[in-house]
């Protein structure tokens, strides 16, 4: 016969973290332009060992997924300069030239707000830098949206502090 556990049949009260309360840090670009970000994600390959006619399955390499940030687009300071400040750190378009991984990779940070403002949940990311930017489209028939600006951001690794 099962034994019932009151904890598991009675209300427990608990707060859940809400997608819209966050605050991402990227040096040289204010935080209040951030406007979205997608999943902290990593994957394992797998290395497959044969023996005889059996598989048998361990740890690969593993590799956190690219980021992507959403930015608002305001006039002042300009969104797109930020970011192209960030690009030319790694490719300097008019000389040709690139640079150091030591200059363009950033550290960025994710903090996740509770209801009163404290800090539930910090994810660091590593040696961050711009992989695709994308400054956004143009059009007459468009009333009533604000301008965005969509990068991808690849990363070294990240660290899950709470």
């Amino acid at each position: 016969m099962a034994i019932l556990d009151s904890n598991e049949i009675f209300y427990t009260a608990f707060e859940p973290i809400q997608k819209n309360r966050f605050v991402v840090y990227v040096d040289g670009i204010p935080s209040y332009m951030i406007k979205g970000m997608s999943g902290i994600e990593m994957t394992t390959d797998e290395v497959v060992l044969n023996h005889i006619n059996v598989l048998r399955k361990v740890k690969g390499k593993s590799k956190w997924s690219d980021i992507s940030l959403t930015l608002f687009s305001p006039v002042t300071p300009s969104g797109a300069q930020a970011c192209m400040e960030w690009i030319r750190l790694q490719h300097e378009s008019v000389t040709g030239r690139d640079g150091y991984s030591d200059f363009y990779k950033k550290d960025l940070t994710l903090n996740v707000i509770g209801p009163v403002g404290d800090i539930v949940h910090e994810v660091i990311v590593k040696g961050a830098f711009i992989k695709k930017m994308n400054l956004g489209d143009y059009n007459w028939d468009t009333e009533s949206a604000a301008q965005e600006i969509a990068l991808d951001v690849c990363c070294d690794y990240c660290i899950v502090y709470y």
